[in-house]
């Protein structure tokens, strides 16, 4: 299977949507309960700021989108543009982590070398800007990718914004 990789634009922003629908429908599953599921879709998604900056990545195989994920060099840890409290406030390299963000892999692509690539494609362009170090928070099913990739948990969190409380573990990792 050969991935490929681009820059998201915002024409993409339907497809992407439904990927993210369906990651977070079929994914999620074996972690949170159908309210935990629909309380993710509030907090989650795509913060279209991330392809105003030229930091949101798209993979696919075969003209198919496999995934897609994003860094940023802004304050906001998370959260799609529907989801409250976005801070669009630029980071300082030298103190600050950048931001792993809206990590998605279609269903049918798991486990493929998808989140691979693009955590990859992430952690050079944010270190290419000068970053030393990146943060994200991740659901619990992407943990145990993130784990294999370096990344060490810093705090669990709990998010009660969309309703149903969803658990989430703060992650981060060194980018020398």
């Amino acid at each position: 299977m050969l991935l490929t990789h681009r820059l998201a634009r915002h024409s993409d922003l339907d497809a992407l949507k439904a990927l993210m629908d369906a990651a977070i429908s079929e994914l999620q599953k074996d972690f949170l309960d159908a309210g935990q599921i629909a309380s993710s879709r509030a907090i989650m998604g795509l913060d279209t700021q991330l392809i105003d900056d030229g930091t949101y990545f798209i993979v696919e195989t075969d003209g198919q989108l496999a995934g897609c994920g994003g860094w940023s060099r802004r304050a906001t840890l998370y959260g799609g543009d529907h989801s409250p409290g976005r801070d669009a406030a630029l980071l300082d390299p030298a103190r600050e982590p950048a931001r792993i963000r809206a990590m998605y892999t279609h269903p049918g692509h798991a486990r493929k070398g998808v989140g691979r690539l693009i955590l990859t494609l992430c952690e050079e362009a944010a270190r290419h800007e000068g970053f030393r170090r990146a943060e994200m928070m991740a659901t619990l099913a992407g943990v145990p990718l993130y784990r294999a990739c370096g990344y060490s948990p810093i705090e669990d969190v709990v998010d009660r914004r969309g309703g149903a409380p969803v658990p989430l573990v703060r992650m981060g990792k060194a980018l020398a």
